[in-house]
């Protein structure tokens, strides 16, 4: 059982960590605000740049020529995972999940015999990645200077991607992330880059529209872009959840340390009151004896 000297250190300890969680959770509430601000102005950009690049697609489709991010390079051998997660960690589950889904995906694609390459955004799901896929991670981009994530670190991303597809390193590539949806709740989400994954109403159906110049010379300015466009919208998204996450991570951390806070107060409160009875049992004791 350990002495009143012990429990009055253990409950002073968690109290100093319950202040410590409960800055946490502020701080992320507050980056929260700005981080979901930027990912709901991303999103409509994103989705418009897919509805003109459906459209373009379906003006194209099954023509010659047409642009090899768009079409792939006709084979699907060889797969580039790019696996964005956050760069710190004390928020719950955020980083693991994206990483299960990533690990699942290239999994499944190995035992159909494909080869699977791996491009890690952020520290943790590299750290999470690489027990596994050590030697099949082909590069690890570090954000942890970042203080504020701009469209240069998503096209930076996307060059390094098209570098490698330009090399005849992939054939196809899958962007992993977590979409924001509230403060308890981020989703694992997987979006095919390369080659250019649209939805067949994207673009408009029963609608035919003309394009000057023509839809090749836009393809082969927009593809690119939209690369940049998608990875620059997964960066905000995970910017998002993560401090979502973080923020009721910490609260229950918060909520946990005070449970233990008074769990440990009551024992402690038993066991001196217990100790002061014995006292006065042994002085009384002393005093009949006499």
């Amino acid at each position: 059982m350990p002495s009143l000297k012990d429990l009055r250190n253990r409950i002073a300890s968690v109290k100093a960590t319950r202040k410590i969680t409960k800055a946490m959770q502020m701080v992320a509430a507050a980056k929260l605000r700005r981080a979901q601000t930027a990912a709901d102005a991303a999103r409509p950009y994103a989705e418009r740049m897919s509805t003109v690049l459906g459209s373009l697609a379906a003006g194209i489709a099954g023509q010659p020529g047409a642009p090899e991010l768009m079409v792939g390079t006709g084979r699907d051998d060889t797969h580039l995972l790019v696996v964005c997660t956050a760069e710190r960690g004390l928020c719950g589950g955020f980083n693991s999940s994206i990483a299960k889904l990533a690990r699942d995906h290239a999994n499944a694609l190995m035992r159909e015999g494909k080869t699977v390459k791996l491009m890690c955004v952020g520290r943790k799901g590299h750290d999470v990645l690489k027990r596994l896929f050590g030697k099949q991670i082909v590069d690890v981009v570090d954000l942890r200077g970042v203080r504020q994530l701009g469209f240069g670190e998503g096209e930076m991303i996307a060059e390094k991607v098209l570098k490698l597809f330009e090399a005849g390193e992939f054939d196809v590539c899958t962007l992993f992330y977590s979409t924001f949806k509230s403060v308890v709740s981020q989703v694992p989400t997987q979006l095919r880059l390369i080659p250019a994954q649209f939805d067949a109403n994207e673009g408009g159906a029963g609608v035919n529209f003309e394009y000057e110049p023509d839809e090749n010379e836009i393809l082969a300015d927009l593809l690119p872009r939209n690369v940049a466009v998608q990875v620059f919208r997964a960066l905000l998204e995970n910017a998002a959840g993560e401090q979502g996450a973080r923020m009721s991570a910490m609260d229950n951390a918060t909520r946990n340390a005070g449970d233990m806070i008074d769990k440990l107060t009551l024992s402690y409160n038993r066991q001196r009151q217990a100790q002061i009875t014995k006292e006065l049992i042994e002085i009384i004791s002393g005093a009949e004896a006499l």
